[in-house]
């Protein structure tokens, strides 16, 4: 993208002709049944209500307003925020072509993010009463945090330890990248797979491009790694380690974990997700426990930073991203995105031609970024043909099961 690239009166970059938003692909969206962003919308939200309700011990006007929020996404329109809300501007600007509408037709990206967004308002996440800043999704996260499996995982750290730095290496990129399966929010429908009915690895992962994303972070090069979080809890710890395995092996010297602003997607990570894994972590026994003091160190020394940006918790592709969030991710070494809805937002949530390069559809980020994705959505990209022939004959829901994977880099 170039110096005279035109911006939007907010800030963010508005697409050029050519630009990858103006291609064809056509947008998702929910409105027809039996697809995967019909079943979100019409099945998956209205049962998060629920949960959310049953989670903590709110009052008669947090009830009638999630009520009223899942009487309006299953059967009304879309309604613009309330004047009062604090970024009201933001997301009328936002949802200017889409209020009025059902929430069926609006694009799923954009619906799904403002279904979270009223949410929060619907139990004064906001406001100004005792309610303000409680993470309604904290309980589910801190369940997982606490769990057995996360005991497992650390404990298998141990015997890792003595196997060769590349074998080690190749491990903690796969517990990242399929850490992603962990997601709360895809585990709310109850038809949907539990953990244990997937792929392996071996069979599961559809796009590989590790060699290329080591290959970008030699050791001792100095290098600055953005990694942008996605989910907390079973999720982050392996991220955490991850980071740990870059700045302990010289792989990176400083790196910056972006998280979100506020509860979002249920599982989405946020700064006091971070504290919690590495709380996790310190007081493990074993290798796990010597990683967490590693990270907690690191942060103090500022090998580690930890940022959040506004534009996270937007309902926007990273091609409109604003200057100042495009300026950190140029200075990057490599940014990483880890999973599927930062993977939605950057490369477009749109019914792509599968074998679409990625490199073609991320062709505007300013630097090198690779992207660890658990598939669970329909949008995908940088497919080869064979590889697509084998997953459409399994028969099998290989876009959005969560039983494949994907690392795919841009150098």
């Amino acid at each position: 993208m170039t110096a005279n690239t035109p911006r939007a009166s907010d800030g963010r970059t508005r697409p050029t002709p050519g630009q990858t938003s103006e291609r064809s692909a056509p947008v998702i969206r929910s409105n027809e049944p039996g697809t995967f962003a019909w079943g979100v919308m019409a099945k998956r939200h209205p049962a998060l209500i629920q949960q959310v309700r049953n989670a903590f011990p709110y009052g008669p006007r947090q009830h009638q307003a999630l009520d009223a929020l899942r009487e309006q996404t299953t059967n009304g329109v879309i309604e613009p925020p309330d004047a009062s809300e604090h970024d009201h501007d933001l997301w009328s600007a936002w949802g200017r072509d889409h209020f009025g509408q059902s929430w069926f037709d609006a694009p799923f990206l954009w619906a799904e993010s403002y279904f979270y967004r009223k949410l929060l308002a619907a139990l004064d996440y906001f406001g100004d009463g005792p309610w303000r800043g409680v993470d309604p999704f904290a309980p589910f996260k801190a369940a997982e945090l606490s769990s057995a499996a996360v005991d497992e995982e650390l404990e298998a750290l141990d015997a890792l330890a003595a196997e060769p730095a590349d074998e080690q290496a190749t491990a903690l990129l796969h517990a990242s990248l399929w850490g992603n399966r962990a997601d709360l929010g895809f585990r709310v429908a109850a038809a949907e797979p539990a953990q244990g009915d997937t792929d392996t690895t071996d069979t599961g992962l559809v796009a590989d491009d590790s060699a290329l994303l080591w290959s970008l972070l030699p050791v001792r090069a100095s290098a600055t790694v953005a990694v942008v979080a996605d989910n907390a809890g079973r999720e982050l710890i392996p991220d955490l380690i991850l980071i740990d395995h870059l700045l302990d092996r010289g792989h990176a010297s400083h790196v910056v974990l972006h998280v979100k602003p506020y509860p979002y997607y249920v599982s989405d990570a946020t700064t006091a997700d971070v504290i919690d894994g590495l709380r996790r972590l310190v007081q493990a026994p074993g290798r796990a426990g010597e990683i967490g003091k590693r990270l907690w160190e690191a942060m103090g020394a500022g090998h580690l930073e930890v940022r959040t940006h506004a534009f996270f918790s937007a309902p926007l592709p990273y091609e409109e991203m604003p200057e100042d969030l495009r300026d950190e991710f140029e200075a990057a070494t490599l940014t990483l995105f880890k999973g599927d809805l930062n993977y939605r937002r950057l490369v477009g949530d749109r019914l792509w031609d599968a074998t679409t390069p990625f490199t073609d559809v991320t062709s505007y980020f300013p630097g090198a970024v690779a992207a660890l994705r658990t598939l669970k959505s329909d949008v995908i990209v940088g497919l080869d043909e064979q590889t697509l022939s084998a997953l459409e004959r399994s028969g099998r829901a290989w876009r959005t099961s969560g039983t494949h994977a994907l690392i795919q880099v841009r150098r």
